[in-house]
């Protein structure tokens, strides 16, 4: 008989033993080796069928083993100090709050939005790069103190768990997961029952969620879950599947999300007492609509308009951009936006003004990274040419100005070293982490370097082993028919990974465009090389399951399989081992297509080195020393040359300079890689780190943001009334601003760089005083097309009226460059609370 439903008992513990239910909730166990090596012991056999899941664990358990544990003194004594050691880092000052002393505008706390978190695959709330960065950002935060609060959806099913056909082809699966069985608590009112979010829905009808917790150390997590029996039956489905559905199941949970989100994060701090977020981090455009659910709560509770809302929700919101291609921007038909927001969904919210937030060049659609940078005064990349690459995107909502004016920035991502790092690796170098102690450390040998990496790599070639044999079991081959399985791959063979997800533009074949060239490097006698390939592609995306396919047809090969692995199913557990035990991480983009590409920083962090397109965080970061930067063809307009000559170049890297570094020895040692080893752990371990970014957010954002935010509400909003009405002004006067006459003075017969000339400028206001705005002149090279480059701006001072040609201004302007030089003046909005003078994208240039 097959069971009607299924749920999860938690198992009742002795006293002695209770602190293993809140050391199991605590996700900090997912980065605490002692922890993880507290639960491996109590039962090992169980800790392998829970699959290393703490809470699975303690329900398989049998009772008569807990009374055993119970009265083994060392056991008990090691839960007591484990809890104890979890409580200490739970209350003690961290980096922030010793920050917090010195600054007291850091803010109180920060709201956290993202549709995905992967803090661990205990909890597959995750697809993949955008979720685990989420996760190691809150577990980075959690190691700082930073008062962060995630909030995402939990979703019954998921991401899809994924094997392959026998003929290869990429098969998905959905299990059902049960919140009761995952680190997650409920979060209730004082008489326990369960707090219910609800926004309304078309037709009257409303969409009810409940939300769960999970703990990240110091973090909180809510995720809120429709599948509830208030809700109707299209509503329960509404968090059934992450990245799941059509636009309308997309819409509905993009809602939920952010403004379902919003009043799941007022009711948590209703009911715990937790500050409530001062700044609001918005991470990728699918949590936009928080922004429209706060200016509803400034409307109703404090009387303000909608565009005084606007400007005091923009003060305190950051938002992070991770696409680099617009097809990768969530963008809603507006029939569909104007179905689901109403006066009942955001009352005093107009829907006029809410579709204006969404524009793009396309009138029809509803642009969800258009409304996220519209009410956000601070927008970032995610690495310093995913930052340019941005600016570039979305330049057009700031027309005239220059690219680099743009007001989008970087922070380049980090991970989550405790999460990421072997523990080889650790105990070999010591923590790098925010509590790393920096005492100098015994020198590390050549010799300790390679056999840290060789016992890596022997750990990788088993699991490999285990993979393949269970991936083609669940392909129907039979246990006789597997026993090549036993060989494939060899602990003293260099190890090149690629794993990620299966969109175009990371070109997973890249390496399959000469077949026979690669079968040679994988078959070299002398040098071999083998490749371990894994993941996913969307379900929806045919063209990615092909690449998958060709990739795993490849690998079927009698005469290469032993060389080259497709392990199906790639999440953050098969992960691990991939970046503990490849020597080289393989990264092909289409340059400029990865934002960031952390994988790479990954493998990095136990000594991988990293042979990659010089892209996303890899153009920054690659020395010339740490690895391998692949030449990119750029200007070759074929995509398919292209393809053809970097693929020649990775080949060429392979064999002339990556084997030859891995194989070449002294006394069994390659110095060459040893050296590269060194380099890459001295150099890019610190870089790499989430704590690193979790600060930089911090302090040139959070920071900025809070004191924006409280400077914009003080006084009853005063400032946030005083903004809007100039901008009232501001957008009634900016179409008949007008430059009506520039020239300039001063200069020698022979000028040279440093010299000063006198730029003058008069400007009709059109009604506007001379302090709404910033008349600037701008000096800098010239080319033939007239266009400036390289240029410097100087502020223009008011000196009075141009008879009949409205105010003058002028300044003295020293020449910054040799060569053929070129000047104008421009004007620019002007006001206090402003970030930048291009924040409301208003410009006005000569004639």
């Amino acid at each position: 008989m097959k069971a009607l439903r299924r749920f999860t008992v938690r198992a009742q513990l002795p006293s002695a033993l209770a602190p293993l239910q809140t050391l199991a909730t605590n996700l900090r166990w997912t980065w605490h080796t002692p922890t993880q090596d507290l639960f491996a012991t109590l039962d090992p056999d169980a800790w392998e069928r829970a699959g290393h899941d703490p809470v699975r664990l303690l329900g398989e358990i049998s009772s008569t083993r807990f009374g055993e544990l119970a009265k083994d003194a060392d056991t008990v004594v090691t839960v007591r100090e484990l809890a104890d050691d979890l409580g200490s880092y739970l209350q003690e000052p961290r980096w922030y709050q010793l920050e917090r002393e010195d600054d007291p505008s850091l803010p109180a706390a920060v709201g956290y939005f993202s549709m995905e978190f992967g803090v661990s695959e205990v909890l597959p709330n995750y697809s993949g790069g955008l979720g685990v960065l989420a996760g190691d950002h809150l577990k980075a935060a959690s190691d700082l103190g930073v008062p962060l609060i995630g909030v995402g959806l939990l979703y019954r099913s998921g991401y899809f768990r994924q094997s392959l056909s026998l003929d290869g082809w990429q098969l998905e699966h959905y299990p059902v997961l049960d919140p009761q069985g995952l680190p997650l608590q409920l979060l209730a009112d004082a008489d326990g029952a369960p707090v219910l979010v609800e926004v309304a829905m078309p037709r009257g009808r409303v969409l009810k969620a409940r939300v769960w917790q999970a703990t990240v150390g110091r973090v909180p997590l809510l995720l809120l879950d429709s599948d509830i029996e208030e809700n109707e039956p299209d509503l329960r489905g509404v968090t059934d599947r992450l990245y799941g559905g059509d636009q309308d199941h997309r819409i509905k949970q993009e809602i939920l999300v952010g403004i379902g989100g919003v009043r799941a994060v007022r009711a948590f701090c209703a009911l715990t007492g937790h500050p409530a977020p001062e700044v609001f981090h918005t991470n990728e455009g699918h949590a936009g609509y928080l922004g429209l659910e706060r200016i509803r709560e400034l409307h109703e509770r404090d009387g303000l308009s909608f565009d005084e809302a606007v400007a005091a929700v923009r003060a305190g919101t950051v938002f992070t951009t991770h696409t680099p291609v617009p097809a990768g921007i969530d963008r809603f038909p507006l029939d569909l936006v104007r179905h689901y927001f109403s006066d009942e969904m955001l009352p005093g919210v107009p829907m006029d003004r809410v579709l204006a937030l969404g524009a793009e060049e396309n009138p029809n659609m509803f642009n969800m990274a258009h409304m996220g940078l519209r009410l956000a005064q601070r927008a970032n990349g995610v690495s310093q040419l995913h930052g340019a690459v941005s600016r570039g995107m979305f330049g057009a909502l700031w027309a005239g100005f220059d690219r680099d004016e743009v007001p989008i920035g970087s922070v380049t991502n980090g991970v989550h070293g405790a999460t990421w790092e072997a523990r080889e690796v650790t105990a070999l170098l010591g923590d790098c982490g925010p509590a790393a102690n920096h005492m100098q450390r015994d020198p590390v040998s050549d010799e300790m370097l390679w056999e840290l990496r060789g016992a890596l790599r022997a750990r990788l070639v088993s699991e490999v082993r285990r993979r393949v044999r269970e991936a083609w079991l669940q392909r129907g081959a039979s246990l006789p028919e597997l026993s090549w399985t036993d060989h494939v791959f060899d602990p003293d063979v260099l190890t090149v990974g690629f794993a990620r997800r299966v969109p175009t533009y990371k070109r997973l074949t890249l390496m399959l465009r000469d077949k026979d060239r690669l079968r040679d490097l994988l078959l070299d006698p002398h040098r071999p090389v083998q490749l371990v390939v894994a993941g996913k592609s969307h379900p929806a995306d045919d063209g990615g399951k092909a690449l998958i396919q060709e990739i795993v047809r490849f690998a079927d090969d009698p005469a290469v399989r032993h060389r080259i692995v497709f392990l199906p199913d790639y999440d953050m557990s098969m992960a691990r081992y991939l970046y503990w035990g490849c020597d080289v991480w393989l990264n092909n983009p289409l340059r400029p297509l990865e934002a960031c590409g952390t994988s790479g920083m990954k493998s990095a962090l136990n000594g991988g080195l990293n042979l990659s397109i010089r892209d996303g965080w890899w153009d920054e970061f690659y020395d010339g020393a740490n690895g391998w930067a692949i030449p990119t063809a750029d200007g070759i307009e074929d995509p398919l040359r292209r393809d053809d000559l970097e693929a020649n170049a990775l080949y060429e890297l392979l064999a002339t300079q990556v084997a030859p570094a891995f194989y070449e020895r002294v006394d069994g040692v390659p110095p060459r890689w040893v050296e590269l080893v060194r380099h890459t752990l001295t150099t890019l371990r610190p870089q790499v780190q989430a704590s690193r970014m979790v600060r930089e957010y911090v302090e040139d954002w959070y920071a900025p943001a809070a004191r924006a935010a409280a400077r914009i509400s003080g006084d009853d909003f005063r400032p946030a009334r005083e903004l809007a009405a100039y901008r009232s002004r501001l957008n009634a006067s900016w179409p008949q601003v007008e430059i009506t006459g520039v020239d300039a003075s001063g200069l020698p017969d022979t000028p040279e760089v440093g010299a000063e000339m006198t730029v003058r400028a008069s400007v009709q206001l059109a009604g506007l005083a001379p302090g709404d705005v910033t008349v600037e002149a701008v000096i800098g090279r010239v080319g033939e097309t007239d266009d400036l480059a390289d240029s410097v701006t100087v502020a223009m001072e008011h000196v009075g009226l141009a008879e009949g040609m409205g105010e003058r201004f002028e300044s003295v302007v020293k020449l910054p460059h040799a060569g053929l030089t070129g000047y104008t003046v421009r004007v620019l909005p002007s006001h206090p609370l402003l970030a930048s003078s291009a924040e409301l994208a208003k410009i006005v240039l000569p004639g």
